[in-house]
């Protein structure tokens, strides 16, 4: 069962029309508020969807009312069932539910067409066959109107041409049906709008039973009033097509007649969020697949250990309004970190280890010291962790040389605690034959054993975080970054492409975790002490082979912009 929604939306402009139609009754009196969600299955969902979902079922969650969830499959030339289930599991990841109100668009294709031969009854569609560029030259600009020479033609022509159509008799490009409406309007979209074209294509759903399909601007508005939608929420750039969408269900003998609400859609910096360049990014071998954890869309955001509170959180403390805006990525991460912050347990672990030995601690000794497991939850308790002569530490929690102010281990230098257990002070180091260190040597007070602070003692050195190299757990590393180097890889002429962040993934292998990750799975989340927030990958990780993302810092960047 996927997780209930806890967040219940505030009150927006949207909201705002509702109530007024409740209150006005007329074609609403008496109606549940319906919302839908309708996807199209030509790629993944991404966190732009995420604010639709919120808005289209938590809507329908506030007023008691109903979301179906609906594929928008009238164009078979990107759509496929690996989205159709995606987008599901996309979905329910969130925490939402359709129940039994799963809709294609494709079900209703031949009441759809049965609503435009009755159009072409009426004299308010005719068959067109300018070729793609004479329609763009016909178009007309703000002082020309747009002109067909086959707007007149008789309804009995246009009903034959239209069956022919379906049968199959001709090529893709050769036929149009368009609605008759007004080639001079402002509003080009009112200017005898396309309705249908021919497209020989196999459907992941109909297969070869169809060769004409609907636009989206007739399609839509249908499918909305079969369903019994009363609110259509929609983004801010079919603004524009509401008048179309009036047309349709005034002029289609469709059961109900639903309302058009437009709000912006979601902008995040450093991303693009185009299905079409996401799909780009992906076949070009540019990311390692939709899922990638670079990627915005919802697979790859839980890849990366995205909560579904977080996503719904970030969601809802954007707002819903009319004026389009951009948001900091960092905004996201930062309601991510609130998340685990709360939830996520406290271990150890060491990216980049070299060796520490305590000269004075007894080779082959072992004992456990108790952590907690998260100091923001009462509840979570505390695991006991071993400990021995040899530990693996952070490399840069050590300089053979020191820098001012360096509070870590260096020969001769303050104590340091090591996290939960003794202190100790840097003795010595050793190195290979490139000049590197490989082993820290350093001495322990045994009557320092104890947590953070120490009992009583100031201690001039930092807290350092360790795993014990006898029990430790090899791990491979994922330290992820944004994308795009670029903050806006879409504006003006911009190829996107070059805007690529060339160091978005660094990948550490040889890093060392606490003996209580060896067996760890996804979805499991961490905050690895001093490092950040890592989850385990849900696509590499496996017995044997470690595999943690950092899904974000420890460092807020977005709070601290702020303070």
């Amino acid at each position: 069962m996927p997780e209930e929604p806890t967040l219940v939306m505030t009150q927006n402009f949207i909201h705002d029309f509702i109530d007024e139609d409740i209150a006005q009754g007329g074609r609403f009196q008496g109606m549940t508020v319906h919302t839908r969600f309708p996807p199209e299955p030509n790629g993944y969902l991404h966190i732009g969807h995420a604010k639709a979902i919120f808005v289209d079922f938590g809507t329908a969650e506030k007023y008691g009312g109903q979301c179906n969830l609906r594929m928008d499959d009238t164009n078979p030339t990107k759509e496929d069932v690996e989205y159709v289930e995606a987008i599901q599991e996309d979905i329910h990841w969130l925490g939402y539910d359709w129940g039994d109100r799963f809709f294609f668009a494709s079900d209703y294709f031949e009441q759809m067409y049965e609503y435009a031969v009755a159009l072409i009854k009426k004299g308010l569609a005719y068959v067109c066959q300018l070729s793609p560029e004479e329609f763009r030259a016909y178009r007309g600009d703000v002082s020309t109107p747009a002109r067909s020479p086959w707007r007149d033609r008789p309804a009995e022509e246009s009903l034959d041409l239209f069956a022919r159509m379906r049968a199959g008799e001709f090529p893709n490009g050769a036929y149009t049906l368009r609605a008759k409406i007004d080639l001079a309007s402002g509003n080009f979209n009112m200017r005898d709008p396309v309705l249908y074209r021919i497209n020989h294509m196999h459907h992941h759903r109909q297969g070869d039973k169809w060769c004409i399909y609907p636009m989206y601007d007739f399609a839509h508005p249908l499918e909305d009033a079969l369903e019994g939608i009363t609110h259509s929420l929609c983004s801010l750039e079919f603004e524009d097509h509401r008048p179309l969408y009036d047309w349709v269900i005034d002029n289609c003998p469709v059961p109900a007649k639903p309302r058009q609400i437009e709000f912006a859609r979601l902008g995040i910096d450093h991303t693009v969020m185009s299905k079409r360049k996401l799909r780009q990014l992906v076949e070009e071998g540019r990311v390692s697949g939709w899922d990638d954890p670079r990627m915005p869309t919802l697979c790859g955001l839980r890849r990366r250990g995205y909560t579904p509170r977080a996503i719904r959180n970030f969601s809802e403390r954007n707002g819903v309004s009319k004026a389009a805006s951009t948001v900091e990525y960092a905004f996201l991460e930062h309601c991510l970190r609130e998340d685990l912050n709360q939830s996520a347990r406290r271990v150890m672990a060491v990216l980049r280890p070299v060796r520490l030995t305590i000269t004075n601690y007894p080779e082959g000794r072992s004992e456990t010291v108790t952590v907690e497991n998260n100091p923001m939850d009462p509840e979570a308790g505390t695991r006991e962790v071993s400990f021995s002569r040899h530990l693996w530490v952070e490399a840069d929690d050590f300089l053979a040389e020191p820098v001012p102010k360096y509070k870590r281990l260096y020969p001769g230098g303050p104590e340091c605690r090591l996290k939960g257990a003794y202190l100790i002070r840097c003795v010595g180091f050793e190195r290979d034959e490139n000049g590197s260190v490989t082993e820290i040597l350093c001495e322990y007070d045994p009557d320092s054993r104890g947590g953070d602070p120490a009992d009583g003692r100031k201690v001039k050195g930092a807290t350092i975080h360790w795993v014990d190299a006898a029990t430790a757990a090899d791990a491979e590393v994922r330290l992820y970054d944004n994308l795009f180097s670029d903050a806006d890889p879409d504006a003006g002429e911009k190829n996107f492409l070059d805007c690529l962040n060339p160091a978005s993934l660094e990948v550490l292998t040889g890093a060392k975790v606490e003996a209580s990750l060896a067996d760890v799975q996804a979805p499991a989340s961490f905050q690895f002490l001093r490092q950040g927030y890592f989850c385990v990958d849900n696509r590499d990780s496996r017995p044997g082979h470690l595999v943690f993302n950092r899904s974000v810092s420890l460092k807020d960047g977005f709070k601290n912009s702020r303070s």
